[in-house]
């Protein structure tokens, strides 16, 4: 399987994913865009990957490799790919798709609670088959303080209490994911690190402290993001 991820954050270790893409031995290809904003054609990939970010889909005038980078996710939706867009990587899947993108009412950090939406939506979740442990409430890691619309033609899957869209899929392998599946303990504490000033007394937003304290989290984390990432897997199968 050759999967291709879309870096934004030089310190972004790709978490629990790069942990399961090492042990399953998967080539790995990336396009660092806080260095170079190459991509290659579509069809030289078989999973997509789009990693999140400190920066705000929204911010084009800032950043200008992101034009670029919406054209080439659109192509390769458009060309049947799947792929798993996580934070900043979701925002970006639903505005190609048409979605807004907007700041959340609150700022959510931390470790919190992602309730499904199987039985509450007439599109029949349980058809896409995805991993048992993200039905129907599971714990996720979040950092961020935008949020967005459920595109046109995807099913929401996901809620929180802060922020009612975690979470949708379009076309049956196209997933984009508010919180992060990647979180381990290394990948958070790159995060926190750079970003750990964000940090402040919030409704929704934990301490260090509280966020390094969950080691029952950090398990379940990794066993979220190993079997997501096998769903893929099956799904890139069905492509051969």
């Amino acid at each position: 399987m050759r999967i291709h991820c879309l870096q934004h954050l030089k310190n972004d270790t790709l978490g629990n994913i790069g942990t399961w893409i090492a042990e399953r031995g998967y080539k790995l290809t990336k396009t660092l865009l806080y260095e170079d904003a190459f991509f290659s054609a579509p069809e030289k990939l078989d999973l997509l990957l789009i990693m999140g970010g400190t920066m705000s889909v929204y911010q084009e005038d800032k950043y200008s490799w992101l034009k670029p980078e919406k054209e080439f996710v659109r192509k390769t939706i458009e060309a049947g790919k799947p792929v798993l867009g996580s934070c900043f990587g979701a925002q970006m899947i639903a505005e190609v798709l048409g979605g807004k993108v907007t700041k959340n009412r609150y700022k959510e950090i931390g470790w919190h609670t992602v309730r499904s939406m199987e039985g509450k939506s007439p599109s029949k979740i349980e058809s896409s088959k995805l991993p048992a442990c993200m039905f129907p409430e599971f714990t996720g890691f979040m950092w961020h303080g935008d949020t967005f619309e459920i595109p046109a033609g995807a099913v929401k899957l996901f809620e929180s209490e802060a922020c009612p869209n975690q979470g949708f899929l379009y076309n049956g392998k196209v997933l984009g994911l508010q919180f992060h599946p990647e979180a381990n303990r290394q990948w958070v504490r790159n995060l926190i690190r750079d970003s750990g000033h964000e940090l402040v007394q919030g409704k929704y937003i934990q301490s260090e402290k509280e966020i390094y304290i969950q080691e029952s989290f950090f398990e379940s984390s990794r066993n979220l993001a190993f079997s997501l990432m096998d769903w893929f897997e099956e799904k890139c199968r069905q492509r051969n």
